[in-house]
């Protein structure tokens, strides 16, 4: 990776400096200088503007230096947090219509009087192909004189009672400005859990507390657990790291035979095959009664976007994959989803000690558990059904475990003792466990993705961790080696997501005195989720308007995604999807003239259908940034 620096135009005399990631191309013309991925059909514009009115004008003065023939309409301007020595951030979105699958954003920096804008301009597939490639060149984007934060060769504080309150303080603000009604929480410190509890309540509405032993969904947490079960197989010599997974299940296949071949046991969850993110599938076409093979079925069917090896590119079935792996090595006599459920009981929850932690919704939600809560288009917060977090489960080693604070507590205890129960036993080789967190490809600045976790290395210290998504959970967890920490942080609410790199940034702030960041990350980001949602909000007719409606039928067939049907309530319609409903639709005409459908209820706020057919009932078209999927009328 090469890093940059770009003279600035008079009468600003200093550099900008940033990282242009490896394979993409370099090139200034005065004040604008692009970076380039391999795709001719994205660039990244960074742009020396110099003395400007504010953020929005620097943005307008940056456009006119780089495409002066681009009329884009902005749609919002949101500051965030001033750091890495900028004294002003603020993010920049304009309007396209959904059939142009375009990304434009700016970014405007102003340090002193002097403004440098990043201009993201191109197709939203390429972006997210390279989103790691484009978060690094952001990320690394800092003006000259900047000394980076270091706590190396410092020794962490010790997490005393108040150090902790101060953690589950920030927590307390953090969701209080983000609307989220509870949160679990734990802290470990040399070997013992040192704090396990809770904030907020379990539903809003209800006086129930969370406490340490309430249970969240902790979603895509679980991808570590699955590869700590291969760990141990690796120990027992029942598989090996370099080991083609066709050895040991002949019929895995992906949809590109050489890459099929290539694939190791070790890739299985490496984010690094080449396949792209394909969620939509097994959120929007799957039932409750799908089977675990239905994992290798849809990997069969996709294709690769990128090269083996050479992008950051998540993907839920693989890590289902491996974790099915694992359970039919451990109980192969079994169906692969039991075998996985009993290999993990087995092997992983009752030797740590994680009594409350399994696979059952029935079981979670007949115990103590946190409801999952959304925002509307309206701006409320209100609790979420769970027919959507079922889907997940015929997916299960991907993101479908149930835990609590106390629990995963356990579990990042093994982490940083490096395979030791407390008892002095070991579970697992040290080896194998840190196998997981080899770097293997880039995502981002001091970020690399390993095999189910990640790590960040920020301020030169090493953090060891893994996020998890599913609606209305949002939840982290955290080790730092080097001072023997850990921490857990479990939510149920979707606007949680701002507040866990903040969490572990607080925790750094805490255990070396760093610069108190993490709180103006959180109250930008708030702000910034307000006005984004308002600006969203103006753009749509809600509900959808009588002449939109009058366009759709009342049942539609995809071949990957299965049945949408739309029902009427009065002037209301609302989308139905197999694993269930979706929400009620808001309706608006694009600038190139078509027709978009978007739910507005908080379960899948913003999920856009387009109209597209001229004669007759139209087909719609929904997508993700990778692929598109077309509803036929039915028949």
């Amino acid at each position: 990776m090469l890093v940059a620096a770009l003279l600035l135009a008079p009468p600003v005399a200093a550099q900008v400096g940033f990282t242009t990631p490896e394979g993409w191309t370099l090139t200034s013309k005065g004040a604008v200088t692009l970076v380039a991925p391999p795709e001719p059909d994205t660039r990244i514009a960074i742009v020396e503007v110099g003395a400007a009115a504010d953020a929005t004008d620097a943005a307008a003065k940056a456009w006119a230096l780089y495409r002066p023939e681009a009329k884009r309409k902005m749609l919002v301007a949101t500051p965030g947090a001033a750091k890495d020595g900028w004294d002003e951030r603020v993010s920049l979105a304009y309007e396209t219509a959904p059939n142009e699958r375009a990304v434009v954003a700016a970014l405007a920096l102003r340090k002193g009087a002097a403004w440098t804008v990043m201009i993201a301009d191109g197709s939203e597939p390429t972006f997210e192909k390279r989103g790691a490639a484009a978060s690094l060149i952001q990320s690394s984007l800092r003006p000259a004189g900047y000394v980076k934060e270091s706590f190396a060769g410092k020794t962490a504080n010790r997490m005393t009672p108040e150090r902790v309150k101060a953690l589950t303080d920030f927590v307390a603000q953090g969701m209080a400005e983000l609307g989220v009604p509870g949160a679990g929480i734990a802290v470990i410190e040399n070997g013992r859990v040192i704090y396990a509890g809770g904030l907020g309540v379990r539903e809003l509405g209800k006086p129930g507390p969370v406490t340490a032993d309430t249970r969240f969904m902790i979603a895509s947490n679980t991808k570590g657990m699955s590869t700590l079960l291969l760990s141990m197989l690796a120990d027992q010599g029942r598989l090996r790291w370099d080991q083609p997974v066709t050895q040991l299940y002949p019929a895995f296949r992906l949809g590109d035979d050489r890459t099929t071949k290539a694939v190791l046991v070790q890739h299985l969850v490496c984010a690094c095959t080449g396949l792209p993110r394909k969620d939509m599938e097994w959120i929007l076409n799957t039932r409750r009664d799908t089977p675990a093979s239905d994992t290798f079925k849809q990997l069969a069917a996709t294709q690769p976007t990128s090269g083996f090896g050479e992008l950051f590119q998540y993907n839920n079935l693989m890590a289902s994959a491996a974790g099915y792996v694992g359970g039919m090595l451990a109980f192969p006599r079994l169906e692969m989803g039991v075998a996985y459920d009993r290999a993990m009981q087995a092997r992983i929850f009752r030797p740590l000690g994680m009594t409350a932690t399994g696979f059952s919704m029935a079981q979670a939600l007949a115990a103590e558990h946190a409801a999952p809560h959304g925002t509307g288009l309206d701006g409320k917060v209100a609790v979420l059904p769970q027919d959507f977090n079922y889907s997940i489960h015929p997916a299960r080693p991907a993101g479908a475990a149930w835990s609590t604070a106390r629990d995963m507590a356990n579990y990042v205890r093994l982490e940083l003792s490096k395979g030791l129960l407390p008892d002095g036993r070991r579970l697992v080789s040290e080896a194998n466990l840190l196998k997981r967190r080899a770097r293997g490809v880039s995502a981002g600045e001091g970020r690399w993705y390993g095999m189910g976790l990640q790590e960040d290395v920020v301020a030169d210290v090493s953090l060891i961790h893994h996020g998890g998504s599913m609606f209305g959970y949002k939840s982290d967890w955290v080790a730092i080696p080097a001072a023997n920490v850990g921490a857990v942080l479990l939510m149920n609410g979707e606007e949680g997501r701002p507040l866990l790199r903040p969490f572990m940034r607080r925790l750094l702030e805490i255990l070396y005195d760093g610069r108190p960041e993490a709180a103006a990350d959180v109250r930008a980001a708030a702000a910034a989720f307000k006005a984004q949602l308002a600006a969203e909000r103006a753009r749509w007719t809600v509900p959808a308007a009588p002449e939109h409606l009058a366009l759709l039928a009342s049942a539609y067939d995809s071949p990957e995604l299965g049945r949408l049907s739309i029902s009427r309530n009065g002037a209301e319609a609302s989308a139905t999807f197999v694993t269930g409903r979706a929400g009620r639709l808001a309706s608006r005409r694009n600038d190139d003239g078509s027709i978009s459908f978007a739910t507005y209820d908080p379960v899948i706020l913003g999920l856009e259908l387009v109209a597209a057919g001229s004669s007759g009932k139209p087909d719609l078209i929904l997508r993700d940034a990778q692929h598109e999927y077309r509803f036929r009328p039915a028949p």
